[in-house]
């Protein structure tokens, strides 16, 4: 029960790594509040939650809207008593559309659930986590955020520079006992591309490198991952970018 008696926000988990960020932490202990704009996929997390012995409510919303990030922050003290935990998983793909043909509605539309989603995060939940004597940012970026084409340009430009908003954030707040860290996961099997048609000459560039991957990962192995970083064991941990990629990025 390594999170007892917190309480956390997770960001995009109606599936995949979010969804599976809310249950390990549930399950170790934490009430958890889900947010994410599909409210039935939700509430099946949360019975989910329930039916483990858990504790968690849905708020349906969107990252790229501020009523919504601060409805969720309200509702979270409102229901639970303060904040202690937030972890920014919303995402959105860009189909790997190279830049000569990316259009300023695809660009905007990547860079406000990567980036500025998160901005609007921290920027809510800070002053409650100031009220609690400190807390803990997970921000799921990607080595996308690290290397040149693991995507779309769009994609990876919010990537990198989610990277050093989180790292700023550790730093700007490391004095007031707020913590931030970030993820920057390999592959890992999740719905985030579902549906979506790719760009085909884009996606020949950026998959090229995909027979270098060692494997693919899970999204209960990122749960692990942002378990730890916002535990006490980590404690010592702020600023940090850990990569989970099974070492693709090591080749």
């Amino acid at each position: 029960m390594r999170l007892e008696n917190k309480v956390a926000i997770v960001t995009g988990a109606s599936s995949g790594m979010g969804a599976a960020i809310a249950e390990r932490f549930a399950e170790e202990g934490a009430s958890v509040v889900v947010i994410a704009r599909r409210k039935e996929r939700l509430q099946s997390l949360v019975d989910r939650i329930a039916a483990g012995g858990g504790k968690a409510i849905a708020v349906a919303g969107d990252v790229t809207r501020d009523e919504d990030v601060e409805n969720v922050v309200k509702t979270t003290v409102r229901e639970f008593g303060k904040l202690d935990i937030v972890v920014n998983n919303a995402g959105l793909l860009d189909r790997f559309v190279p830049v000569a043909e990316l259009d300023d509605d695809l660009w905007n539309a990547v860079i406000d659930v990567n980036l500025t989603g998160p901005m609007r995060m921290f920027r809510a939940a800070i002053p409650e986590m100031e009220k609690a004597g400190g807390g803990s940012f997970v921000t799921i970026a990607s080595v996308g955020g690290l290397q040149g084409s693991r995507a779309g340009p769009a994609y990876t430009a919010s990537k990198h520079g989610v990277i050093g908003l989180a790292k700023n954030v550790a730093y700007m707040y490391a004095k007031k006992g707020i913590r931030s860290n970030i993820i920057a996961p390999g592959a890992v099997r999740t719905e985030i591309g579902a549906g979506q048609e790719a760009n085909e000459g884009g996606a020949a560039v950026c998959m090229a490198g995909m027979g270098t991957n060692p494997r693919m990962g899970e999204a209960e192995e990122i749960a692990s991952v942002a378990l730890f970083l916002v535990s006490d064991e980590a404690g010592f941990v702020n600023g940090a970018t850990v990569v989970a990629d099974a070492g693709w990025t090591a080749y």
